[in-house]
């Protein structure tokens, strides 16, 4: 029986968000972190017993110790878990115990997984469904919502399930979502085939898959599921054969939400019909496309919110409910998150990591009517950097745009030789009336984008990082100039 557990690093938004899950279950849960942030002061108001700084005494008498991977060997606590024979739980492992009971719904890919599974919560929430979610950012909009975490009372949970180290595969998923995968995290697999493996264990695993019709790898593993017995929905752009499909105004569906090709026999809440009534053969009636709004920028939102539309209906939410409640997703902490505008320029702030990402985001700004740019960008991981140097450099080179490059955040990375930020400059090409440079220090950095921008300037802060402390600089530095 476990009554008492530590979470070293609490103050993560992943971390924070399952702490909140595992203290809703009646555990009493303590945790410590090297400094505050937004999720480890939410907590400590929570009422747990949440400390600055690592100490081995924080481990004794406890049923067991959460970490995650970023947690080394050599942290004072974890060590002294290990010298007392105390359960060591990935962070995953603690989720999967929160939640053991709850249907799950588990969000995977390589890009997209925080803004899709806030979008599933919020859909359900919106639709009358009392979900408990853990997400990797604070999802604005959900009353009572703590971080990323919030301990419902529907026997549902959604989850974003982390491909990075492999911790995927410990749900057990009713529906899972597989929104896209390219190359990342091969300090973990070894080889893009051992990436692909792994998504592919993950979706023989989910009684349902939801699956992404634009990713060609994704298609494939979707073909080996269904092959395999799982259910398969497929979401695309209009004009795809997707079962799901979304405009820029619309959704249509077709089989087998509409054409009653699912086992209803595998559902213990069956699904529901536009007028609210129950069909017995896995059928969603439409009299028609639905409208659908989704009011975060990007075509790639579009088909996040076409897989969290099925989700949802999948798991009891009306059809026209789930759509209508996407027009009202507020979106989620640091996924194009304002923060703040000061004399004309706006100052943006996202998650964004990988060079398909860094590219969809800077497409988002400009779909959204900003013409000129100053991008802050700090890239993440030494591993990430060597392999992406010169698909980074082709993201961030953009028309009427001013880059700044900080040097490389390597968390839980010790340095490549001859790996730096300097290897994307090196690559860029940069248009005629656009610059870009490389500014080490990350305060400094700041400095210099803020002093690029005017009036009408969008200032965007992009990465997983720190980078998200230089969108506050940047704000203090504006202040300064207008108040001068």
């Amino acid at each position: 029986m476990t009554e008492r557990m530590h979470f070293i690093g609490v103050g993560g938004s992943g971390m924070s968000a399952v702490a909140r899950l595992v203290a809703a279950r009646g555990v009493t849960v303590s945790g410590s972190d090297q400094r505050e942030s937004a999720y480890f002061l939410a907590l400590r108001e929570a009422g747990m017993d949440v400390r600055i700084g690592h100490d081995a005494t924080y481990v004794e008498g406890v049923d067991a110790v959460v970490i995650s991977t970023a947690v080394r060997e050599t942290n004072p606590e974890l060590a002294r878990a290990r010298e007392l024979g105390i359960r060591v739980l990935h962070r995953s492992e603690a989720l999967a115990f929160a939640l053991e009971d709850d249907r799950l719904v588990a969000v995977a890919g390589s890009h997209g997984k925080t803004t899709t599974s806030a979008m599933v919560a919020h859909t359900l929430h919106r639709s009358g469904i009392d979900a408990s979610f853990a997400v990797g950012a604070r999802v604005f909009g959900v009353e009572g919502a703590v971080a990323g975490g919030y301990a419902g009372t529907a026997g549902i949970g959604v989850v974003e399930a982390d491909e990075s180290d492999g911790s995927f595969l410990r749900y057990d998923s009713e529906v899972g979502i597989l929104l896209n995968i390219e190359p990342d995290h091969l300090d973990h697999y070894g080889s893009v085939e051992r990436l692909e493996e792994a998504f592919a264990q993950f979706a023989l695993g989910c009684r349902v898959l939801i699956a992404c019709a634009e990713d060609a790898t994704v298609m494939r593993i979707a073909d080996q599921a269904r092959d395999a017995g799982v259910d398969v929905i497929t979401y695309g752009f209009e004009g795809s054969d997707a079962d799901v499909q979304v405009s820029a105004t619309h959704l249509s569906v077709t089989s087998p939400l509409s054409s009653g090709e699912m086992d209803p026999s595998r559902w213990p809440q069956p699904l529901k019909q536009r007028d609210g009534s129950i069909s017995r053969d896995g059928e969603v009636a439409l009299d028609g496309p639905l409208r659908l709004t989704v009011p975060v920028p990007g075509s790639h939102q579009r088909l996040n919110a076409a897989a969290a539309w099925a989700a949802a209906v999948v798991m009891g939410a009306d059809a026209l409910a789930a759509a209508d409640a996407l027009s009202t997703f507020a979106g989620t902490g640091r996924r194009y998150q304002l923060r703040g505008e000061v004399g004309g320029v706006r100052v943006v702030d996202d998650y964004a990591h990988h060079p398909t990402e860094v590219a969809a985001v800077l497409a988002a700004a400009r779909s959204a009517g900003q013409e000129h740019l100053v991008v802050l960008f700090q890239p993440a991981l030494f591993t990430r950097t060597q392999l992406h140097a010169g698909n980074f450099a082709a993201a961030l080179s953009i028309e009427d745009a001013d880059v700044v490059i900080a040097g490389v955040h390597g968390d839980r990375e010790d340095p490549i030789p001859g790996v730096s930020s300097q290897s994307i400059l090196d690559q860029m090409v940069v248009p005629e009336g656009s610059s870009a440079q490389v500014v080490e220090d990350l305060r400094e950095a700041a400095d210099v984008a803020a002093s690029l921008a005017r009036p009408g300037t969008q200032v965007m802060t992009v990465g997983s990082g720190t980078v998200t402390l230089a969108a506050d600089w940047i704000l203090d530095r504006l202040r300064d100039g207008s108040d001068g």
